[in-house]
């Protein structure tokens, strides 16, 4: 079936506008901002852990409708219940996104050790990563739509890491209903960076609980298997004849009960080292006709489908988010790559500058 086109507009929309959210539990003021589109979409950010806290989207009647898992108030994200289940809902994560083998590497010949926030490893930058930072914000507009420009500064030794660390992200939500994250980053130290986006999301939110008959394409020919603590042995595996095989569609739960956990794996995509974003994933809901296509220039991405959400944690208009309530497609260099050499690089070092682009498509099928 036809995937629904979106005409561009001859006006631009307006430049997002902030808006109070609270303050953090130290006191910190805490604002949003709502990027707005012409053709019914709607992205609002947090400027507490650039957060993706509402996404908007119409359905193949028209309809938008909220796609992201999230909570209506702050002292939802500032909750110690959802601090301690490491859920990260539509956070921008880093340093280092995924995990990092007890939280320890070595680089240009020194050992560092990081926090250990998921037994026995570190996850997502440590217990205090950009998740948990505010960031500071500048709304704008350009000719693609309406944008939000993100900084923070990651001081040398903050969760361990070297070097001071500038970190810019640029969220553009464009005319023709794409969501696009641009990353930037510098360093006056070596220094190992993993930027990633942690959005959960259900493209039927509200009319089903799980994300399970979300239908699934990777074109990724190999995944990294991993240890019983998610870290990865080190192998490219063939998806081949696998429950990891999404070379042609699947429903996400077809074959998840063949894979002990559920899906958290990271799939090598297949040109390493993209020049533009290509083509990472795509997926379609059936209820609602939704399609999301996922664009990058990383070499993998991570298909996490919400295993470890247990019910506990009530978030918007009154939804408890369960088991597979979400999945998160982290676009990414591979988990524990400071300690894999055989793996892409993460090191970045003084005089250089990290970039990437992850774009987020939005469209629907009659």
């Amino acid at each position: 079936m036809a995937v629904a086109s979106f005409s561009r507009p001859t006006t631009l929309s307006s430049p997002p506008v902030a808006v109070l959210f609270g303050h953090t539990p130290g006191g910190t003021l805490v604002h949003l901002f709502t990027l707005q589109n012409h053709c019914g979409m709607q992205a609002t950010i947090s400027t507490l852990g650039g957060t993706l806290t509402s996404l908007l989207v119409p359905d193949k009647h028209g309809q938008p409708g909220d796609v992201v898992l999230g909570f209506d108030t702050l002292a939802g994200y500032t909750s110690e219940l959802f601090v301690q289940e490491n859920t990260y809902f539509g956070a921008i994560i880093g340093r280092y996104g995924n995990r990092i083998a007890k939280g320890r590497f070595t680089l240009d010949g020194r050992p560092y050790q990081l926090p250990i926030n998921n037994v026995p490893n570190s996850l997502h930058g440590g217990p205090l990563g950009f998740d948990k930072q505010v960031w500071q914000a500048t709304p704008d507009i350009s000719a693609d739509g309406p944008t939000l420009t993100l900084t923070y500064l990651s001081l040398d030794g903050e969760e361990g890491y070297p070097g001071n660390l500038t970190v810019q992200v640029v969220y553009t939500l464009t005319e023709d209903n794409s969501l696009r994250l641009d990353y930037s980053a510098t360093t006056d130290q070596p220094t190992v960076l993993n930027l990633t986006s942690h959005s959960y999301f259900n493209l039927a939110l509200g009319s089903a609980p799980t994300i399970l008959d979300h239908i699934l394409t990777l074109p990724a020919d190999q995944f990294t298997p991993v240890d019983d603590t998610l870290i990865p042995t080190g192998e490219l595996k063939d998806v081949k004849g696998t429950p990891f095989d999404f070379t042609t569609p699947h429903a996400i739960g077809e074959r998840i009960g063949q894979v002990p956990g559920g899906y958290d794996h990271n799939w090598v995509l297949a040109n390493q080292h993209r020049p533009q974003p290509e083509l990472a994933a795509s997926v379609y809901e059936p209820i609602s006709g939704r399609t999301m296509d996922v664009y990058t220039d990383q070499p993998g991405v991570q298909c996490y489908t919400g295993n470890f959400l247990k019910g506990n944690l009530g978030g918007k208009d009154g939804v408890t988010y369960g088991q597979h309530a979400g999945f998160c497609l982290e676009t990414q260099h591979f988990p524990d790559s400071p300690n894999q050499p055989q793996f892409p690089s993460t090191v970045l070092r003084p005089g250089e500058t990290f970039r990437s682009t992850t774009e987020y498509r939005f469209g629907v099928r009659q």
